[in-house]
């Protein structure tokens, strides 16, 4: 029994740290529907940032994360005034112009930090581990549960329950129409993609302390977050939930019998295989028309 346990909590792990990456993509391509090949990259410099605050500020990692939050939303914001709100309805030129955001800021980050890999201390408070069940778990890794949960239902109430997520929705199902009512389309997109660059900034702060920062780390990132949105289905949150937590508990099992390569390749396999019988995803956003 504990060593199933074991098992699901480090599933339950994995899929919490893919779902914070994987939260800001979800919003961006699903509601905006631009494919933002920079995520990862919105990722990285939350892990800089939380380098950075560390090292030249002495800031923890907590109190860190309000001031990376703000300052990668707003670097979302310029991005999105300054080039992807010429570039909508334009997918392809979209991919190019974001994989070309990417590009500059890794370079930027490796001209000012350098290319060697950096490394963030793990707040003192949560480097012991917790007793659940009978398993010890590390208190770091509870947090990032427990914080993927506030994230979710915070976005949840954001797109749900409040003025802008019903502007959103509007602007997503019919721009004109909504602009008629006197909804600022282009502010709606701008906050939107603001807040989704955010969230990718805090998932690269918050797994600073398990992985090395790099400038190149963001690559990975923004494949896996991919890979759950499309695998859980467009415009849907839940669905991104559910594809977050199947894929790590299938990662979590695969590598514990085999090991990290030949779960990814395994995951990504039944992805394909997802995919192919159910292109839509694994929940379908149904909106009345």
């Amino acid at each position: 029994m504990e060593f199933f346990l074991e098992q699901f909590l480090t599933g339950l792990s994995i899929g919490s740290i893919l779902l914070i990456v994987a939260l800001g993509l979800s919003i961006i391509y699903g509601s905006m529907g631009v494919i933002n090949m920079a995520h990862g990259e919105f990722v990285m410099l939350g892990a800089y940032g939380a380098w950075a605050m560390n090292t030249f500020f002495g800031m923890g990692l907590l109190v860190s994360l309000v001031v990376i939050f703000l300052g990668v939303g707003l670097l979302g914001a310029l991005v999105e005034r300054g080039i992807i709100r010429y570039l909508y309805r334009r997918p392809l030129d979209t991919i190019l112009a974001t994989w070309g955001i990417g590009v500059i800021l890794q370079q930027l980050v490796r001209l000012s930090a350098g290319g060697e890999l950096r490394y963030v201390e793990m707040p003192a408070s949560m480097s012991a581990t917790v007793d659940i069940l009978g398993v010890d778990v590390p208190a770091y890794r509870v947090f990032i549960v427990l914080m993927c949960v506030a994230l979710f239902l915070a976005t949840w109430f954001v797109f749900n329950r409040t003025t802008i997520g019903m502007q959103l929705r509007a602007v997503v199902q019919d721009r004109n129409i909504a602009s008629s009512f006197g909804i600022n389309a282009d502010r709606v997109f701008t906050l939107t993609f603001a807040y989704g660059a955010g969230l990718a900034g805090l998932a690269g702060a918050l797994v600073s302390p398990l992985k090395s920062v790099s400038p190149e780390m963001g690559t990975t990132y923004v494949v896996d977050a991919f890979f759950v949105v499309v695998l859980g289905g467009v415009q849907s949150l839940l669905g991104t939930v559910a594809s977050s937590f199947l894929l790590g508990q299938l990662s979590g099992a695969i590598a514990f019998w085999q090991n990290d390569t030949i779960a990814k390749a395994l995951v990504l396999i039944a992805i394909v295989v997802l995919i192919r019988f159910r292109p839509q995803g694994l929940f379908v956003t149904r909106v009345r028309t």
